[in-house]
Formats: structure tokens, C-alpha cells, sequence
């Protein structure tokens, strides 16, 4: 008579269990070794996350403690003031960069980043010529084309090496360098152009057509 409230226990198969047994070996070794790799790819100095970043556009350079060469010409009183206040007036960063020591003329000169843009207050005034007297220094031509940003004229030259770019209008004129590896270097320019206007006055002559607004 069979019990039907306690079945009789069947007895596993010896091949059965033998097999399952080895499933339960293998299965255990495999999980760890993929744990193992998951946990070498992810973890700090495993795998791909060991290799140090590449050098690249956006990678900050490192910047020098040493101050940055530029030159302090003898300035009047009244440009002397003038200058004094532009620079009092410009930030301590320009977007990323930090604001550098000059060599001469903390009062007239600033400097941002490496490689560094420099800001030079109190130049030579630019004029306006024909290109056939020669190209002196500080002549720009007629045709030349002026750039307005936040209310500044600025006349800008594609060197070589540097992009230079100098205010048209106004009484004391300031003169930015932007290295050309810098992109948009006229946009870097313009970082300056708030502090010039808080702090130089509009010329009242002699100011480029193209700086009209």
C-alpha cells in the first residue's frame, strides 16, 4: 500500500550527483575569475585606468613661478594714474589662467597663464596711414579692420607667434598679446575690455571710422 501522505524518498542517481558536483567546481571558479577582472578593471591603477592622462588643448599647463620678461617705459604722471588704475582694476584670473608677476611695471603691466597673455598699459597711441609710407611702427593701415567688444575698438595684428591687439579709442592705450596657440585669441582680448572701459576715457579725436558705433 503506498503512503500517499509520506511518499517514499527517491534516491538521487550517483551519476547525477557526480555530474552536478562538478558543475558546482567549475561554476565556482569561473564566477570568481570574472569577479576578479570586473573588480581589476574598475580599481584605482588596474587596467585602462592606469594609464596617465595624454597631454591635450584643455590639459591646464603648468604655470612658472618665475616673473614674465616685459618692458616698463618711463610713463607721464597722467598716463602713469590712468594705468594704475587699469591694472587695479583687471582680475586675478582670466577665465582658468592665474594672474602672473611681471618683471617690471606691476603698475602698467599684467600678466595671465603660461604660455603667458600679457596686458601692457601706456603704449604708443596707434595712427591711422596709407600702407605706402613705409609701415612704421604703431601705423595702422586705412583698411585695416577694427574689432568693438564691450564697448572697446580694438585693432588686432596675426603675427606670427602672437596675436596683438591694441585700443583705438580710447585717451591711454592699452595693448593685449594673446600667444597664438591660444584659440579665439580676440575673445581673450576682450576679457580686458570691462576693466578699460571702468577706467580709461573715450578719445575724443582721431578715433578710426571702423570704431564707430
Amino acid at each position: 500500500m503506498v503512503d500517499v501522505e509520506n511518499p517514499p524518498v527517491k534516491k538521487p542517481d550517483p551519476a547525477t550527483r557526480g555530474a552536478a558536483l562538478w558543475a558546482t567546481l567549475i561554476a565556482v571558479p569561473v564566477a570568481l575569475i570574472v569577479g576578479l577582472l570586473v573588480f581589476w578593471k574598475i580599481a584605482p591603477g588596474g587596467g585602462d585606468a592606469a594609464a596617465e592622462p595624454s597631454a591635450s588643448a584643455t590639459t591646464p599647463a603648468v604655470v612658472p613661478s618665475t616673473p614674465v620678461e616685459m618692458a616698463a617705459p618711463k610713463l607721464d604722471a597722467k598716463t602713469k594714474q590712468v594705468c594704475l588704475a587699469v591694472t587695479s582694476q583687471l582680475p586675478t584670473t582670466v577665465r582658468d589662467l592665474p594672474a602672473r608677476k611681471v618683471s617690471a611695471g606691476p603698475e602698467q603691466n599684467a600678466a595671465y597663464g603660461e604660455p603667458p597673455i600679457t596686458v601692457a598699459c601706456g603704449v604708443p597711441q596707434p595712427t591711422m596711414c596709407e600702407r605706402t609710407d613705409g609701415g612704421h611702427a604703431g601705423c595702422v593701415p586705412l583698411d585695416a579692420v577694427m574689432l568693438r567688444m564691450n564697448g572697446v575698438c580694438w585693432y588686432g595684428q596675426d603675427l606670427p607667434a602672437t596675436d596683438v591687439f591694441t585700443t583705438m579709442d580710447r585717451e591711454v592705450a592699452v595693448q593685449v598679446q594673446v600667444p597664438g596657440s591660444y584659440e579665439q585669441t580676440a575673445q581673450w582680448a576682450n576679457e580686458f575690455s570691462d576693466a578699460v572701459v571702468q577706467t580709461v576715457k573715450s578719445r575724443t579725436g582721431g578715433v578710426p571710422t571702423g570704431c564707430s558705433q
